[in-house]
């Protein structure tokens, strides 16, 4: 029996993400605490196992083109299978499914989100053309942690608004919890907000200069 190549287990991670992905996407709209439970720890396993196969691939030097290729689409992938659920959701009229302060996700948050990553995208491919490489900065990557803060934060939220609701839990414990996990939910989604906007600031400076340098 052939012994697994250890140096592709982080691609193995990469692709389990993508299978994990519309799995969330799916369990997100059934409107049970279980399902929406099970999308919450899903989604952790694949936020975390970003972190991980990162690590391993920058540790042992396991870095292939299948992974330069694929991990950014698996991000993305995510992102899609949580934005667009909770963009949906928040705007139907159940109260189990509105969002602190916000109440419907606002069109432009989600414009926002999806568009500094086609941005970026169609700029590495441009840069790719011209044998040029624009390496992911450490804004980029606290972009990436704050908004799987904010993920998880919203997708816990909709789980526990579906029990709320369904059980008709009441009280100042549960009064206090919410106001505590929205300010979570809030706080996380305008850091994030402010670092996608940054972050792609600091990209586009980046491919400016590389630019100058060829020409």
């Amino acid at each position: 029996m052939p012994r697994l190549d250890m140096s592709t287990l982080p691609n193995v991670i990469t692709v389990a993400r993508i299978v994990l992905s519309p799995v969330v996407f799916g369990l997100l709209f059934v409107p049970t605490f279980g399902a929406r439970s099970i999308a919450w720890l899903l989604f952790l396993i694949a936020a975390f196992s970003d972190l991980w196969d990162g690590y391993l691939a920058r540790k042992y030097g396991w870095i292939s083109d299948f992974g330069k290729l694929v991990d950014p689409i698996a991000d993305k992938l995510l992102l899609v299978a949580t934005f667009i659920p909770f963009y949906l959701l928040s705007h139907r009229s159940t109260p189990a499914t509105q969002f602190p302060l916000l109440g419907g996700l606002p069109l432009w948050i989600v414009a926002v989100i999806f568009g500094r990553e086609l941005l970026v995208t169609i700029i590495r491919s441009i840069a790719a053309g011209r044998g040029l490489v624009i390496p992911a900065g450490r804004e980029g990557k606290l972009k990436a942690v704050f908004q799987n803060i904010f993920i998880g934060t919203a997708i816990a939220w909709l789980a526990l608004r579906t029990a709320a609701e369904a059980r008709g839990w009441q009280g100042s414990f549960w009064d206090f919890w919410q106001a505590f996990h929205g300010f979570v939910f809030t706080t996380s989604l305008v850091i994030a907000l402010v670092l996608t906007v940054y972050s792609l600031m600091v990209y586009l400076m980046q491919w400016r200069r590389q630019i100058r340098s060829v020409t």
